[in-house]
């Protein structure tokens, strides 16, 4: 992206506190001005007993799948604690920045899409498709989607998953973010999460949400696109994956102005 792209632009970042810093460095290098607000609060998991006893069981699997960057702070966090990460056990990771956390923590075999960064892509991976007989852990956050654990059992693999935190609505105040809206002085949203976005829209009130909807809202994933829709929101530009990709379509948007 070309320094002063976004020169005189005013973005909102909204991923979790301590995960804003990427996206906003790239925001603030083309001459925009980053505001976080995180719109997600990451908490410890309900039940710790799993995450806690799982490092003393890691070699019976043969694989390990994360779903989030946080998944794999979370989980090698507790691991670590204990031991290394076994080098007979790779790891699959969804997206990119969980990949490199993995690598960085000192796990050489990892998994991951090239291109699309979601469970889909994950699973059209070659080393995805004979898994019969093997034992997968599946590290996530409470809830969320079952389509990587369901594809795998049904194509033989025997899964288990282990919550490594819980996602949770922030205790933010929303009061300056308001103003700032009122003003009209964020020209446009950033989310990287359904979650989150619906988190945003309850904790701004009625008012915020209307000037929220008016605002052009960036997603990098066609089910986050779909959910802004879905709540109103007028101008929806799905952009590619990860920071660079909403960076990017940032300043393709306001080049076209």
């Amino acid at each position: 992206m070309t320094a002063g792209t976004l020169t005189g632009r005013r973005i909102l970042v909204t991923r979790p506190a301590g995960q804003n810093e990427p996206l906003a460095a790239l925001i603030d290098a083309a001459g925009g001005t980053a505001i976080a607000f995180p719109a997600i609060a990451i908490a410890d998991p309900a039940d710790p007993a799993p995450l806690a006893a799982i490092a003393g069981r890691l070699d019976g699997y043969g694989l390990a799948a994360f779903v989030s960057p946080n998944a794999v702070e979370r989980a090698l966090r507790a691991i670590r604690a204990e031991r290394e990460w076994p080098a007979a056990v790779p790891a699959a990771a969804v997206g990119p920045a969980s990949a490199q956390a993995l690598r960085r923590a000192g796990v050489t075999r990892v998994l991951s899409p090239a291109e699309r960064f979601d469970s889909e892509a994950l699973l059209a991976l070659p080393e995805l498709q004979a898994v019969a007989c093997r034992r997968v852990v599946i590290f996530r956050g409470d809830g969320g989607r079952e389509l990587l654990g369901e594809t795998l059992r049904a194509r033989g693999a025997a899964v288990e998953y282990v919550e490594c935190y819980r996602r949770a609505l922030p205790d933010a105040d929303p009061a300056p973010l308001l103003a700032q809206l009122e003003r009209g002085e964020i020209d446009a949203v950033t989310v990287s999460s359904s979650e989150g976005l619906r988190n945003l829209f309850a904790l701004l009130g009625a008012g915020g949400r209307e000037r929220l909807r008016r605002a052009p809202l960036f997603a990098p994933h066609a089910r986050i696109a779909a959910a802004a829709r879905s709540l109103g929101c007028e101008r929806v530009v799905e952009t590619a994956p990860a920071d660079e990709g909403i960076a990017g379509a940032l300043a393709a948007f306001w080049a076209r102005m």
